[in-house]
């Protein structure tokens, strides 16, 4: 992994959850290998630190930030929707949140995947479908839940990538795969700073970049798992660890 001083540190964000009746925060352990594989350090990141005095001495420690998935979704009412959702992380929404203000301010490189590329949607103006297996347009993107976990991470469908976007520049020469589909929301309208980088094959947006950032990707479906066996997976990965070394270089030279 070359020099310990040179290996970037990303902020991965965590979830909330109730184990043995105790509040609790985790994070799944796929996506902190796939930080370590490809060359970063990954450190958990709290829902406190959304406040903004501790978020304000964390953001110079970090040359990177990766939204990972989750079983929650995003409350509705950050998109303009009444209602609630059964399964919000309120916390998490706030942390995301800020930590997406951010990067875009601060144009530290980001990395959003399921939840978190809906995140950023939301952060940067745009809205979600909130059931979209209701949407009759529209394939089923949920994972069946009674399968083993390994199928349930299985290949689902193909993406078709957009040409002259960050993702077609990461994967050059390839512009259709497939990916793994877990999610029951996805991407209705985007904002102004988002550009469409994917699609599935139902027209349903699956990658999304930041206009005006060096590296702020987000995708629909899971690279981080089993990372180290997907080549699509591992560049990726290692184009963000190498955007947030990059980062880290530059936070050197000021």
């Amino acid at each position: 992994m070359g020099n310990i001083f040179d290996i970037p540190t990303i902020g991965v964000v965590m979830c909330r959850n109730r184990i043995k009746g105790h509040e609790s925060q985790t994070l799944q352990e796929k996506y902190l290998d796939a930080v370590l594989f490809a060359g970063g350090l990954p450190i958990a990141l709290p829902h406190a630190l959304a406040e903004p005095q501790l978020l304000v001495a964390l953001l110079p420690k970090l040359d990177g930030i990766f939204l990972t998935g989750s079983p929650s979704n995003v409350q509705p009412h950050l998109y303009g929707e009444n209602g609630d959702e059964p399964d919000a992380d309120p916390g998490r929404d706030l942390l995301s949140m800020a930590l997406i203000d951010a990067a875009l301010e601060r144009r530290i490189p980001l990395f959003a995947i399921c939840r978190g590329m809906q995140e950023l949607v939301v952060a940067t103006g745009g809205t979600l479908y909130r059931r979209l297996f209701d949407e009759p347009a529209f394939l089923e993107h949920r994972e069946d839940p009674e399968l083993p976990v390994e199928q349930q991470y299985a290949p689902s469908h193909e993406v078709q990538v957009q040409s002259g976007g960050l993702l077609s520049r990461l994967i050059p020469g390839c512009s259709t795969f497939w990916v793994n589909s877990l999610h029951g929301q996805g991407a209705k309208t985007l904002g102004p700073r988002l550009c469409i980088e994917a699609r599935a094959q139902d027209g349903l947006v699956e990658a999304v970049s930041v206009h005006d950032h060096p590296w702020a990707l987000g995708v629909q479906w899971h690279p981080e798992w089993n990372s180290r066996e997907y080549e699509l997976s591992r560049l990726l990965l290692a184009g963000f660890i190498s955007a947030c070394q990059n980062y880290h270089a530059e936070k050197q030279q000021v």
